[in-house]
């Protein structure tokens, strides 16, 4: 009993936290709070080391994300007030025609969701999608799928979400590496979901291509997007601006063979820059000066979307710190280690434990970002112990966390309500894409592991 005791007290705390936040209605955070502490009581923890691993929990996880996960808002919403994310959509669309609107969407929906963050890029993007399918007369869901398709992908897998950021940082990975992993195996999957998955859909639940939505539910444009549009060229740097700068560094590492990224002169400068929170504010300065400045906006109006940008996330922020106290207290209390000596000698491959890991508590969490920092506590043993390419650890826990969206995620009413939908179709529609996404991904970043 002592061997999987550590195991019974995951699963009492994660049932602990599914009641706190769907029985009681608490917050997530208190919520998460209160299961750490119970969680730590319930390994055996000393109670005078239980505050500590709460502290060293949040502390270690907002450390270095926060300034990631700030700068990569206040980016998202230059770009979204600024009206440079619409003009990325439109051009496509426009350049794609009316034939290949899927593809435009597919494409344009992945350049904005690096920048921007799923439910910014979601509700900047509807509109958008509601716009052309009432143009071509065609199903919102035709669009709108492309449109889902891409920003999860970039949500579970890439470089400055939330995530990957924080998953990079618990396990040390390289964020250069692991962002530029992510792309080559989140554009096969973009192909792959997005051409594929409309056509599945549309047998499984065509009474849900029919429904028109509501949007009359959407927010109105902020007043930054009242000066002149800026132009495609410059929209399309802006947002890529931190995604080249990141490459940029992880080329020059792969190609001077320099893995601790450490340098001095010229390559010093290039890791510098290619940092990724010195990355995140050179771009958040430029798109200060492309997305205001330069269209003559006060300087006023631009630092009160800054500030916009700051206010939505402050809860998440905590959320995000909440789910690092679970992950540390799993860790110190021994869940690790349990799980390393169960998995001593198989042949399961550590990619696919972190996958299992992090989906068994997608579906029972519902956050994304949640299931993939406390997933860490029970996979980081294991990787300390077994020869494995971290940075495609980070994707498959990545991989993992965007399996099964349901009831218990904010991702699944937000489909659901704006393209209004019944229960039963957002389940063949967005539950069933996230699952593809996630299994595809698994299956691809499995391939890779093989010729690496």
């Amino acid at each position: 009993m002592e061997t999987i005791w550590p195991l019974v007290g995951v699963v009492i705390g994660v049932l602990l936290l599914l009641v706190l936040i769907m029985v009681f209605k608490l917050n997530t955070f208190i919520a998460l709070i209160i299961t750490s502490m119970v969680t730590g009581i319930i390994l055996g923890m000393p109670l005078d080391k239980i505050v500590d691993t709460i502290e060293k929990g949040m502390g270690d996880t907002l450390g270095h994300i926060a300034i990631i996960f700030g700068l990569g808002s206040i980016l998202g919403k230059l770009l979204s007030d600024g009206g440079g994310a619409t003009k990325i959509a439109e051009k496509l669309i426009d350049k794609f025609g009316e034939k290949y609107v899927t593809w435009a969407m597919l494409i344009a929906s992945f350049i904005i969701g690096i920048s921007l963050f799923l439910e910014v890029a979601f509700v900047l993007l509807v509109p958008l999608v509601f716009t052309l399918a009432k143009k071509l007369n065609v199903s919102n869901l035709k669009v709108g799928l492309p449109m889902a398709t891409s920003i999860a992908i970039t949500h579970g897998f890439l470089p400055p979400h939330p995530g990957p950021v924080a998953i990079s940082q618990a396990v040390k990975a390289n964020i250069g590496h692991v962002l530029l992993y992510g792309i080559i195996i989140g554009i096969p999957i973009a192909i792959i979901v997005g051409w594929l998955f409309p056509k599945i859909a549309y047998r499984l639940a065509p009474s849900a291509f029919t429904k028109e939505g509501k949007q009359e539910d959407l927010e109105e444009a902020s007043a930054l997007s009242n000066g002149s549009t800026p132009g495609f060229g410059i929209s399309l740097l802006t947002a890529l601006s931190p995604v080249i700068l990141m490459l940029l560094s992880t080329v020059v590492q792969l190609i001077t063979g320099n893995e601790d990224g450490k340098a001095s002169g010229l390559e010093g400068f290039i890791y510098f820059i290619g940092s990724s929170t010195t990355a995140m504010l050179i771009a958040v300065l430029f798109a200060i000066y492309t997305m205001g400045i330069r269209r003559k906006q006060k300087v006023s109006d631009i630092m009160d979307t800054v500030a916009n940008a700051i206010t939505p996330i402050a809860m998440l922020l905590l959320i995000i710190g909440g789910g690092g106290t679970f992950k540390q207290v799993l860790i110190d209390g021994g869940v690790g280690d349990t799980i390393s000596e169960l998995f001593h000698g198989t042949e399961m491959s550590p990619i696919i434990l972190a996958w299992l890991a992090a989906a068994i508590l997608r579906v029972a969490l519902g956050s994304t970002t949640v299931s993939a920092i406390s997933s860490v506590g029970i996979v980081l043993p294991l990787l300390q112990s077994v020869d494995v390419n971290i940075s495609l650890v980070v994707l498959a826990i990545g991989a993992g966390s965007v399996f099964c969206s349901h009831v218990n995620d904010a991702g699944f009413w937000m489909f659901k309500e704006y393209f209004g939908l019944s229960m039963k179709e957002t389940f063949l529609t967005w539950t069933l894409l996230e699952s593809a996404i996630s299994v595809i991904g698994l299956g691809l970043i499995l391939a890779v592991n093989m010729v690496i």
